[in-house]
């Protein structure tokens, strides 16, 4: 139905998250439509971002320079660091303005089924930051599934005895949540985590 050019685009974009084969074939439509508008400044984007970006080697965010733009600013807290899966996770919690702590990002969860082991993340670097001094307290934000309540639990033991405080992120009713729409986990996690008031 196309050339090869489109097909290989069409290919490349349903790779990524969230895009399916369909959803590419319509954006890549939609890049040809709008050739001067779209699709040739996403290109030189990307192509700026390729030649650009890189990971912060203590964090491990993604940004222009090394170390990143975080863990170069002196007004953040050194003494508080936020372990998150992935680089999505940190934009989140930045974006919420949610901490003005620094940030570790282990690139992935556990999970036997995928193959991905504690090799394969970046705890060794976290252990290595927590030792080197410094840190009070580490907070987990991993996600609440069974992987990422797995790695939290892996990356508590490991930082035992390093004399840094380690708590996670509450699980619970979210915030303009109703009860009855709530699935069971979230109402026994939001029961066990009740608090005074």
């Amino acid at each position: 139905m196309t050339g090869p050019e489109l097909e290989r685009l069409i290919q490349l974009l349903g790779r990524l998250p969230g895009l399916g084969p369909r959803s590419a074939r319509r954006a890549v439509l939609d890049l040809m439509k709008k050739r001067e508008q779209l699709l040739l400044p996403l290109s030189e984007a990307l192509r700026e971002a390729a030649d650009k970006v890189v990971t912060c080697a203590t964090c491990g965010n993604l940004d222009t320079i090394d170390p990143c733009t975080i863990c170069s600013d002196e007004r953040r807290d050194p003494r508080t660091l936020v372990v998150v899966e992935d680089v999505g996770d940190l934009w989140a919690l930045e974006r919420a303005g949610a901490t003005k702590g620094r940030y570790h990002v282990l690139g992935g969860v556990l999970s036997a089924l995928d193959g991905v082991g504690p090799d394969d993340l970046s705890v060794a670097g976290l252990v290595r930051r927590v030792q080197a001094g410094g840190v009070g307290e580490v907070i987990l934000a991993m996600n609440a599934t069974v992987e990422g309540q797995t790695t939290a639990h892996y990356v508590a033991d490991r930082l035992s005895g390093l004399g840094c405080s380690v708590t996670r992120l509450a699980h619970g009713v979210p915030v303009g949540g109703e009860l009855d729409y709530l699935d069971d986990g979230t109402l026994v996690a939001a029961l066990k985590s009740r608090r005074s008031l």
